[in-house]
This record gives structure tokens, C-alpha cells and sequence, in this order.
């Protein structure tokens, strides 16, 4: 009898486990915007924050990061994509308080870490800045596969860049996961980092 109770016992205690098992995981939720696959780290840098300390991509891990390229003098694609970036940061709500913009100029003669927290906090006062010298703002674009072309300038002086518009989302392990093209709609967005942050 005794051996048939601790028999019993295993039984009913491997059941379970057994019925566990036999129940397939939940797929996670796929991106809308294009993944990378496989993931792999975000190449970090450190350059001048618009906080007016050193910017460490490093230091936002636990956060997901939403990384892009601009200047502040960009006449309409650097603002749009500020502008729906700053939505897609209302539309999370409390969740937003992990979710981080951060945008490396191209122009460094001009955007200053100063000038950079103003031109920001015009969209949202949690947005940073990056800046640096003309090879360290280099040498990140290159390892992100960034383009950034300086316009002749016009007849008063003034120029501009071409530049990549697309946004890097990073994950709270600091692994590149997604590519977001430049007008991609605020709500796929807010979809994909609300994704990003459930893992």
C-alpha cells in the first residue's frame, strides 16, 4: 500500500507538469515596422547630452529607445518626425515614462547641446539631444548606417543636410529590434514600443 501512494503521489504531481508542457507558448506580438532578425546590441557611443552631461546609449538600458538623426534647423522632416514621435510618447500614457527619445544631429557647427534641449523640449522636455565633434557624429552615423550630406549653401549663407530619416528602436536590452521609415503612422509606432516594452 505504501508503495502505491508514493506512486499515486508522483503521478498526480507529474500530470500537471506534463499538461504544462503540452500547452504552446504565446507567440509574441509582431512589429509593424521592419525587424531586425536575428536582434543584435545597438553599437553604443557616448557623445555630449543635451542635458549637459555625457550621453551614454548605454545608460537607457531598461528603457526602450527611439534613436534618429536630424538637425535643428531641418525646415520639415526633422519636426515631423519630433512632432509624431512626441504623440507616440502621449498615447503610451504612464507607460511612456519608459520610453526614450534620443536625437544625434548631423550639424554640429550649429546645434550645440544648448540649442539642442531648446529646439527639444519644443516637442517634449524629456527628449535628448546629441552632439559632438564632426568625426564622433561620424563615426556614429557610419555605424548606424546613417547618411548625412551638407547642401550647398544659397545666396544669404544658409544651408542644409539630406540626411536618413528613419528611427532605430532599441529594446530595454539594448539590442536594435526595429527600422521605422520616416511618416510612419503614430499609431504603429506606439504599437510597436508598447510591444518592445511587454518583453
Amino acid at each position: 500500500m505504501q508503495r502505491y501512494t508514493r506512486a499515486a503521489g508522483t503521478l498526480l504531481i507529474a500530470l500537471p507538469l506534463l499538461a504544462g508542457a503540452a500547452t504552446p507558448a504565446t507567440p509574441p506580438a509582431a512589429l509593424k515596422s521592419g525587424e531586425f532578425s536575428p536582434a543584435r546590441m545597438a553599437p553604443d557611443f557616448t557623445l555630449q547630452g543635451s542635458n549637459g552631461k555625457p550621453l551614454t546609449l548605454a545608460d537607457y538600458r531598461g528603457k526602450v529607445v527611439a534613436l534618429g538623426f536630424g538637425f535643428t534647423s531641418c525646415p520639415a522632416v526633422c519636426p515631423t518626425t519630433l512632432a509624431e514621435l512626441a504623440a507616440a510618447r502621449s498615447k503610451l500614457g504612464v507607460a511612456g515614462k519608459d520610453f526614450q527619445v534620443i536625437y544625434v544631429t548631423v550639424d554640429p557647427e550649429r546645434d550645440s547641446a544648448a540649442r539642442m534641449k531648446t529646439y527639444l523640449a519644443g516637442f517634449d522636455p524629456t527628449f535628448l539631444g546629441a552632439t559632438g565633434t564632426p568625426a564622433q557624429l561620424a563615426s556614429v552615423r557610419k555605424d548606424y548606417g546613417v547618411s548625412a550630406v551638407k547642401t550647398p549653401p544659397d545666396s544669404h549663407g544658409a544651408y542644409g543636410y539630406n540626411h536618413s530619416a528613419f528611427i532605430y528602436l532599441i529594446d530595454r536590452a539594448g539590442r536594435l529590434r526595429a527600422l521605422s521609415p520616416y511618416g510612419r503612422a503614430v499609431d504603429d509606432v506606439v504599437h510597436d514600443v508598447r510591444v518592445l516594452l511587454a518583453q
